[in-house]
């Protein structure tokens, strides 16, 4: 690179870090304690900064960009559809809207057959919410304490972990529940089995004591994302099917993370036998390259508003640019065969690499997920199952997490961490090659754990 390039990209890093730390008000952040890093391109399943340091993206953003950064046929998308129409409301019907929603529901499970479009993730879930409870006519929703369904208001009341702390408006018809996590059984299971029949009974025992009659439904991440990765045991989600019909409650199915492709299925409900009501998506639905959302609808819920106005709506649901992406997605899944690539790296490359970890690294308590979505459960002692970091830990007590994620990043890998787990959750398209380099970037990383695990134990590292 010559000397006018350098200069020339030392000059941009410097103004993109100053209009970012001047006028940018980043979420979920102390905006005087963030040091934002200047990304200048990304493709496939690398991105860079402006010095020329690559990282391997193994968030995938978060946990949206499947198909990988400048996939030049999502790119074309946009652009031909740029040029053919922009944008229409929602009001008009329109080509690519409709066709997205078809081949949406020629692959969705069951009688889900209407789509209703929406912006994103979290307004996916405000507007199923509002569904259930138009549908029943009763108020209350359970969700989950091990969970994350979104930062807008009825989404956040939705939400089990501590983001929701500071903004719970107290809303007192939503109601949060245990649901399976086998490793840190809150009902003492010895197995899976005793962890899905306990867990089931803990359930139905918080609708009894709610008051059937008062809940309009369930909503569950099918498999939990940001606070676990956790797969639920064998018989769980058709129990919670058998419980939604029994009491007449709506099952809904959140998939903004792990819908399209991330655990190999179109919708990760197709790997556990079960047919939701209403399944939220978002993210791997176009990879983020414009913001797009929605809600899968079965039969009976859309003839509820049959005769009836469904009462919402957004400016730019359904967007043309969105959507465009979201066909070209459908296709491209299709065509490269990534549903198929997704199970096999999954298999063949992801897990025995993770339990290899399992056995070589005192700190790694537990490794759980499938296709490309995985979660390595750090421990200071493996017989205790102590966090390495403690739950929704400080910043000074969240160091040893720290420490392991600035290793990955000095390596080359843009890592995925959350309280005392490190996710795998590379983009789909990410070569066997480069899935390979960023575990072995994981797997030194890690010795960093181990030390800590020596320091609280005693015993030596392997």
């Amino acid at each position: 690179m010559s000397t006018e390039t350098q200069n020339a990209q030392q000059a941009a890093k410097a103004q993109v870090k100053a209009d970012d730390r001047q006028h940018v008000f980043h979420s979920w952040s102390a905006q005087a304690k963030i040091d934002p890093l200047p990304v200048a391109g990304g493709s496939g399943s690398t991105f860079w900064d402006y010095d020329g340091n690559q990282y391997l993206d193994f968030s995938s953003q978060l946990v949206n960009l499947n198909l990988g950064h400048q996939h030049p046929r999502l790119v074309a998308a946009i652009k031909r559809q740029a040029d053919k129409l922009a944008t229409i409301q929602p009001a008009f019907a329109n080509d690519v809207r409709g066709e997205l929603a078809r081949l949406l529901a020629e692959r969705a499970p069951g009688e889900l057959n209407q789509v209703f479009f929406t912006n994103g993730g979290a307004d996916a879930n405000e507007h199923a919410v509002r569904m259930a409870r138009q549908h029943t006519g009763r108020r209350k929703i359970l969700a989950a304490y091990r969970s994350y369904h979104g930062g807008t208001t009825t989404a956040m009341s939705l939400t089990g972990e501590p983001r929701r702390w500071a903004n719970d408006p107290g809303d007192a018809s939503v109601v949060h529940f245990f649901g399976p996590y086998a490793y840190r059984s809150a009902f003492h299971a010895a197995s899976a089995e005793e962890e899905t029949q306990r867990a089931l009974e803990h359930l139905e025992s918080v609708i009894q004591l709610e008051g059937p009659g008062t809940v309009a439904g369930i909503i569950l991440e099918t498999v939990v994302g940001t606070n676990g990765v956790l797969v639920p045991p064998p018989g769980y989600l058709q129990g919670v099917r058998e419980i939604c019909d029994r009491y007449g409650l709506v099952y809904i199915a959140d998939e903004v993370m792990v819908g399209f492709g991330r655990i190999g299925e179109w919708f990760a409900v197709d790997a556990f036998d079960v047919v939701p009501d209403l399944l939220t998506f978002a993210k791997g639905i176009n990879s983020g390259y414009v913001p797009l959302g929605g809600v899968l609808i079965s039969d009976a819920i859309a003839a509820t508003f049959a005769e009836r106005a469904y009462p919402g709506g957004l400016t730019y649901s359904g967007h043309p640019l969105a959507c465009a992406v979201g066909v070209e997605t459908v296709r491209v899944f299709e065509d490269e065969a990534i549903l198929e690539r997704v199970r096999d790296l999954g298999e063949r490359v992801v897990r025995p690499e993770l339990e290899r970890w399992a056995q070589s690294h005192p700190s790694v308590g537990e490794i759980r997920g499938r296709g490309l979505f995985w979660a390595v459960e750090l421990v200071r002692d493996p017989q205790s199952r102590e966090p390495l970091v403690p739950f929704n830990a400080s910043a000074e007590a969240a160091a040893p997490m720290n420490e392991v994620a600035a290793a990955c990043k000095a390596a080359g890998l843009w890592p995925f961490t959350h309280f005392n787990r490190v996710h795998v959750a590379p983009p789909l398209v990410i070569s066997e090659q480069d899935l390979r380099r960023g575990l072995a970037i994981i797997d030194e990383a890690l010795t960093i754990a181990d030390s800590y695990v020596a320091a609280n134990t005693g015993r030596p590292q392997p």
